[in-house]
């Protein structure tokens, strides 16, 4: 859902800088509409939330794949939504795949972290990994972007997907805000799935992370903006 946020107005593509990335062109250009890209995202979430609430809609399916005691329990719906996002996240990454010929680095992240945790739930028949899962992926992310500020190499054009084209020291300053943002996020997801219900954890995870995310980018727009790379300045 990160890139989809990412698409500040342009007056035309830059071209090569030292304050741009040289593939950032290439990457736009092959990038798909925000609306897609967005529906691709949050689309997995949506199965995910409504498998969770309505489980038994989705019983002709797990009933063949989960054993009856787990459909039963007090964590039937979340063992189903388990089920039914691991094939959801797949098949967006494909779609994907299939329109643009590349895998942007944050959904590929997020849809690998959600196969191996989604089994070892399904496996272990232990819901504590479905729920972990966010924590060790915004700490990954956190710790990822920290490690290209401590070399000097900013990666949050990388994990946008080269989204928008901002000056070094704007990349390095939204690096910084957007890590410390991951760090809280696996902290509050830590929090709740602790201390709170399923169900709550489950509107924790949707729609409340979403919002959270979209509220935070908004307020990083006047930022960007102030350091966005214009065609014109690329040109000079």
């Amino acid at each position: 859902m990160f890139q989809a946020m990412f698409h500040l107005p342009r007056h035309d593509q830059p071209s090569m800088t030292e304050t741009a990335d040289p593939t950032a062109a290439v990457k736009t250009a092959k990038a798909p509409a925000p609306f897609l890209k967005l529906t691709l995202e949050l689309g997995p979430l949506l199965l995910f939330f409504f498998a969770n609430a309505r489980p038994k809609l989705f019983a002709p399916v797990t009933d063949l794949i989960l054993p009856a005691h787990l459909l039963a329990g007090e964590n039937a719906g979340l063992f189903t939504a388990t089920t039914v996002l691991i094939p959801a996240v797949l098949a967006a990454l494909i779609v994907s795949y299939l329109r643009t010929r590349h895998l942007p680095v944050m959904p590929l992240v997020t849809a690998v972290l959600v196969v191996i945790f989604g089994a070892l739930t399904l496996y272990l028949q232990d819901p504590s990994f479905i729920k972990m899962k966010p924590t060790i992926l915004y700490v990954a992310f956190g710790g990822t972007l920290l490690g290209g500020l401590l070399f000097d190499k900013p990666l949050l054009p990388i994990l946008l997907d080269h989204a928008v084209t901002l000056t070094q020291r704007g990349w390095r300053i939204l690096t910084w805000r957007w890590a410390i943002f991951f760090f809280a996020l696996a902290l509050a997801n830590e929090i709740v799935w602790r201390t709170q219900s399923t169900d709550i954890w489950v509107y924790f995870k949707f729609p409340g992370t979403v919002v959270i995310i979209f509220l935070f980018t908004m307020a990083q727009v006047p930022l960007m903006l102030r350091h966005e790379v214009k065609a014109e300045a690329a040109a000079e």
